[in-house]
């Protein structure tokens, strides 16, 4: 049996090995702070049931590790049954399946490639106009798409991030259904013919390639990095083109995000309350149109809202700089300015998966659409 994470997104640290149990721990390289985010793949385990043992800290979450047997396509939950506190247990199929590149994670990776076979299906689509942001600091590019509106001066224009943090991948999933059915949908023709959108899938690309936390990033975070001069190539960016491009026109900013692994607030999803007084209305009336826009893939309650003030959201923890969603809101034009965090793997009882956040970026699609009609 091998153990490696010598692949795009891998991360882990193996301490020991045995036939059926091994000790390891996820690497806190990039970051002072502990964190969960682990990738691995194990190859020559057909047949065998094996004890993965997490040494340090907590790594996992309620319904188990994600499992891909098709290298990180395509993944599923292993469920709370193979749990024993901080540890996990897999049984591998026999066969070629079970012998070779079977992939484990705390949940289910989106990687650069993931996207570019998203864009592969629907970047011929005329609308869709896809640029490189900037290069990176190890000379990574880091793609941004425009989706251009049939009207040659969009009513509104709208700005969307993922991967802040480069740990949080199922933000990626809901960002897919939400472009995808944008695209192909009929109940989406107001929004083709009305709307622009601007879209960085990946704000931390060094971070997702390399397989890193990107959670409070050693010396600064990403999503902290919109105050004083930014030092990463991609805030930079995001911080020269979002104007020129939104041309006192952006009415929403939104920031997609996932929470802690899991507890709590945790497994619910929710806005992310703005200091602005102005801005925390508009969010409250987001939430309750994006509540009545859910058709239960994933549960929205507009009660979940996270104000200002509360919980994690406090003055302290922006103490190391200001965020996407702040320095939007600081945008004249700006209506809506808002963080949304989506769980890795449960929202009030219901699975997070692959199929499900992107049903639910459907939903985030109809509520937008409402919102901006309801502005007119």
């Amino acid at each position: 049996m091998e153990i490696d994470s010598s692949f795009p997104g891998g991360n882990i640290v193996v301490e020991s090995v045995t036939d059926s149990d091994v000790w390891l721990h996820q690497d806190l390289r990039d970051t002072d702070i502990d964190w969960f985010y682990w990738y691995f793949r194990v190859n020559g385990a057909a047949g065998r049931t094996v004890r993965f043992r997490f040494t340090t800290s907590r790594a996992l979450g309620v319904r188990g590790p994600a499992v891909s047997l098709d290298s990180g396509k395509t993944w599923a939950w292993l469920g709370s049954e193979v749990l024993d506190d901080n540890s996990f247990r897999c049984s591998f199929p026999s066969g070629a399946s079970g012998a070779s590149g079977v992939r484990l994670s705390f949940g289910m990776p989106y990687q650069e490639s993931h996207w570019r076979q998203f864009m592969a299906e629907v970047g011929n689509n005329p609308a869709v106009l896809q640029g490189i942001l900037c290069v990176t600091e190890k000379g990574r590019d880091v793609e941004y798409v425009i989706l251009r509106c049939a009207n040659d001066q969009p009513r509104h224009r709208v700005a969307i991030t993922c991967r802040h943090h480069c740990c949080e991948m199922m933000a990626n999933y809901v960002l897919e259904g939400l472009v995808g059915w944008i695209l192909r949908d009929a109940a989406a023709e107001w929004l083709r013919e009305s709307v622009e959108f601007l879209i960085v899938p990946f704000v931390d690309k060094e971070g997702v390639e390399d397989g890193d936390q990107g959670k409070w990033r050693r010396p600064r975070d990403h999503c902290r990095d919109y105050e004083g001069d930014s030092i990463f190539a991609s805030t930079r960016a995001i911080r020269d083109i979002i104007p020129n491009w939104g041309n006192g026109r952006i009415r929403v900013g939104l920031d997609i995000h996932c929470p802690y692994i899991s507890g709590l607030r945790n497994e619910t999803i929710y806005l992310v309350g703005s200091h602005y007084d102005h801005i925390d209305r508009e969010q409250r009336r987001f939430s309750q149109i994006l509540e009545s826009s859910a058709d239960g893939s994933l549960p929205f309650l507009a009660e979940d809202f996270l104000p200002f003030g509360e919980s994690w959201n406090t003055n302290e923890n922006y103490a190391g700089g200001r965020g996407f969603s702040s320095w939007i809101a600081g945008f004249p034009e700006i209506m809506l300015a808002t963080g949304i965090e989506v769980p890795y793997a449960n929202a009030r009882g219901v699975e997070v998966n692959q199929t499900s956040a992107r049903r639910f970026g459907i939903d985030l699609g109809k509520g937008l659409t409402e919102y901006l009609i309801n502005m007119e």
